[in-house]
């Protein structure tokens, strides 16, 4: 007899020897027991799942002797037949060559036809999508309404190609890939009937390249044979898959997540030259860091991971490495670039970039974590905070926050400024303010009385920051009693309260009043409306920084100019501009 291949020789003849799709074995199973069989299936799937091979049981099933039945004999001469591809009640039809109208008239004309000597006459189309949609609506009535003696079974590959008025008259079944450690353990099974020495390092990679395709797994092993002989070891279904080693992914993965860049590209450099495919080697990475993520999100639950106990003990090691949203910042970076690399052009570049945007990615810092940085640089608190909660994981990623500990380089010095108040003080503080504010309403002071005091308050502060005085040139003094001084800001301007309004600011203010002799004074800002009689003052922006102010004028358009070196030296600015790696490009007024 000629040789027949692994595949064929080893393929599945009933429901139990069929791998990795019992609900679709059981659920066939059950139904021939229980006498409800549908007249039209369709089994969907990725190929060598075992869509044509679950058809031929089922129709062995239905046509067996003294059938349906699913406990059939091995000597079944109706069995044996359908095995063997020599069954005239059994019509297998290519839907890729057979896919024209004419095709199909003329199913539809043999199938009223009662079987020769069965009891269904059974018509399997391998790749039905490939059917024309003439070709399609030309079965429908058929397919709904057939004979008695005719059962229907289809198979694709690509089901949302099939028309959905095909699909409604189907039962539908979804074959799924199967599990690596199934195709293992097959393989195994097969190794020994052929007396083959193969070992777990060298199954493991040829599941990986199967790709969950038994077919596939098969004739791999098969070519491994021809090729090694009775003895197969990892290196040779390396070489043949282009695959690259398993402790060469983990070892990558692990420079990427310590941030090694020297290493990383070493590593990509080697496997590029032993002739490893760079495509399978972002897939595979991909792959790990994603079983990475569900061992951290999990707690270490190997259960609903399919990995070895090499992969597993890499988990463990690697999991406390970078927390759960670093691992998703480096995925995404590695998802976008297995979509590029079909269209790139030097696919070694590509990867070497991506690896290094995933190295950047780790150890990135989420934009909720930057703005709550900026917040506490904006109150004047010096605390380092942890970083935001991994519900970051669908964040933007952003450059490195420089420390928080740095501020103090750039901030401007305040004397004597009171320490820093905790939230609860803060609100007792402004009870107190508003109080106080509520009793000194502005009865006894004129505005007037204010101006002198102000235009030097307004011009201590400018030197200080002129991010301060920039907002306080569109407020004013309402009133000033009991050591507490409210500023105003128009109704147009309202929206800089919340801007101005922070404990930093507050200090700044407060240090200025005592240096103009009012020790204890407080600030408090509230929404008024400007005085028609108030001049705002007006600080000479050229002014060397310690020189009074020569005078005060009536503000024209033209001094609301200012220069971007006064914003630049901001602490706050400055702070921003450093984070997002941006530039004053405009400053209005």
């Amino acid at each position: 007899m000629s040789y027949q291949v692994i595949a064929r020789k080893y393929r599945p003849q009933r429901f139990e020897d069929v791998v990795g799709q019992e609900h679709v074995s059981r659920t066939l199973s059950n139904a021939i027991k229980s006498g409800r069989i549908a007249h039209a299936y369709i089994f969907c799937g990725p190929r060598g799942t075992g869509k044509t091979t679950i058809a031929r049981i089922f129709a062995k099933c239905l046509n067996a002797t003294d059938g349906p039945r699913i406990d059939f004999s091995d000597d079944d001469d109706k069995c044996k037949e359908i095995a063997e591809g020599r069954a005239l009640d059994v019509i297998e039809i290519d839907g890729a060559s057979n896919n024209g109208v004419e095709q199909v008239r003329e199913l539809r004309e043999t199938c009223r036809f009662a079987p020769s000597s069965s009891k269904f006459k059974i018509y399997i189309i391998d790749e039905v999508h490939m059917l024309s949609t003439a070709a399609f609506n030309a079965l429908l009535k058929t397919l709904e309404e057939p004979p008695e003696h005719v059962k229907f079974v289809f198979a694709t590959t690509d089901p949302e190609k099939v028309l959905a008025t095909i699909l409604s008259r189907c039962q539908r079944f979804d074959l799924r890939r199967i599990p690596a450690g199934l195709i293992v353990k097959h393989l195994n099974v097969i190794a020994k009937k052929e007396k083959v020495t193969i070992d777990d390092a060298a199954l493991h990679a040829i599941a990986r390249g199967a790709d969950g395709g038994m077919r596939d797994a098969e004739s791999t092993l098969d070519q491994l044979i021809s090729f090694c002989g009775d003895k197969i070891k990892e290196e040779d279904v390396l070489s043949m898959f282009g695959l690259a080693a398993r402790d060469q992914i983990l070892g990558l993965a692990r420079r990427i997540l310590d941030g090694d860049v020297e290493h990383v590209l070493r590593e990509l450099n080697e496997l590029t030259k032993s002739g490893k495919e760079l495509s399978r080697l972002v897939s595979d990475l991909l792959n790990h860091f994603r079983n990475l993520l569900i061992y951290q999100v999990s707690n270490g639950d190997l259960e609903l991971l399919e990995v070895s106990e090499a992969e597993a003990d890499a988990l463990k090691e690697q999991a406390p490495l970078a927390p759960s949203d670093s691992v998703t910042r480096v995925m995404e970076v590695l998802t976008e670039t297995e979509s590029r690399l079909r269209d790139a052009a030097s696919k070694k570049i590509m990867v070497e970039v991506g690896l290094l945007k995933a190295i950047q990615a780790r150890n990135s810092m989420s934009i909720d974590t930057v703005l709550k940085k900026l917040n506490e640089l904006r109150g004047g608190q010096s605390q380092p905070v942890a970083e935001a909660p991994s519900s970051a994981a669908k964040s933007r990623p952003v450059a490195p926050v420089p420390s928080v500990s740095n501020r103090s380089e750039a901030a401007p010095v305040v004397k004597d400024a009171p320490p820093p108040r905790s939230s609860g003080e803060m609100t007792e503080l402004r009870g107190q303010l508003t109080e106080a504010a509520s009793q000194t309403k502005p009865k006894s002071q004129p505005v007037g009385d204010l101006s002198e005091m102000w235009h030097q308050l307004v011009e201590a502060a400018g030197r200080a920051s002129p991010f301060v005085r920039t907002y306080l040139l569109e407020a004013h003094p309402v009133s000033f009693a009991k050591n507490v001084l409210v500023i105003g800001f128009d109704p147009e301007f309202s929206d800089h309260l919340a801007l101005v309004d922070n404990s930093k600011n507050h200090a700044l203010l407060q240090t200025k009043l005592k240096e103009l002799g009012h020790a204890r004074a407080m600030v408090k800002f509230i929404e008024a409306g400007r005085p028609e009689n108030f001049e705002p003052p007006v600080i000479e922006s050229n002014s060397p920084a310690g020189e009074s102010s020569a005078g005060y004028k009536q503000p024209k358009k033209e001094d609301f100019v200012f220069s971007k070196e006064d914003f630049k030296n901001d602490p706050l600015i400055k702070k921003a501009l450093e984070v997002f790696k941006g530039e004053i490009v405009d400053i209005r007024a």
